[in-house]
């Protein structure tokens, strides 16, 4: 996933009510749990053989490797406490929207005779839900990294820069070279 997708995960990690498991162990036996006592599968998803699953399930190995352990990590992550995740989703493209931060360059397209060179910005701003929504539904959808970039700019568009319609009507904001960008549910 590119770094707006990256950053939506973050964000959905963060509303997490209880940490996730540290131990490799703990995760592993999270994880054939979750996948219904299937080791196989949970191999499958590690890239690492079934025996391998199981040597952990029994205490055998203990400490994975660095790739390993990120791997473990992410994939434990992207299963964790999904009703709280759900719920804090919901909440968010209904009712209280997500904060951007992001450091990146914004270049504008107005009417003519009026332009403005892109430059470093570095914003922190509320979107209301329509803009979390979009993005939300977008990135179940599959969207690429460009699609969600466009509805960022949109959304900083009309929020930040037009100040909801109330200047700069013609202004087309250009979202490029994002340096950083981070995600909150507000």
């Amino acid at each position: 996933m590119g770094i707006i997708g990256d950053s939506l995960d973050k964000a959905s990690a963060n509303v997490f009510t209880r940490p996730i498991p540290k131990s490799a162990g703990a995760q592993i036996r999270f994880l054939v749990k979750h996948e219904k006592g299937s080791t196989r599968t949970v191999a499958r998803r590690l890239g690492i053989s079934q025996r391998t699953v199981e040597r952990y399930l029994k205490g055998q190995i203990k400490k994975p490797r660095p790739e390993l352990a990120d791997r473990l990590q992410g994939e434990v992550r992207k299963n964790w406490q999904p009703v709280v995740r759900k719920r804090a989703r919901t909440q968010a493209a209904t009712a209280t929207g997500i904060t951007i931060e992001t450091r990146a360059r914004f270049g504008f397209t107005a009417a003519p005779g009026t332009t403005d060179d892109g430059r470093i910005r570095l914003i922190t701003q509320h979107l209301p839900p329509v803009y979390a929504d979009r993005l939300f539904t977008a990135k179940d959808a599959g969207a690429g990294e460009q699609e969600l970039r466009n509805i960022v700019a949109q959304g900083l568009q009309e929020v930040y820069f037009k100040d909801g319609g109330r200047r700069a009507n013609d202004l087309l904001v250009e979202f490029t070279d994002i340096d950083y960008i981070e995600t909150d549910y507000s």
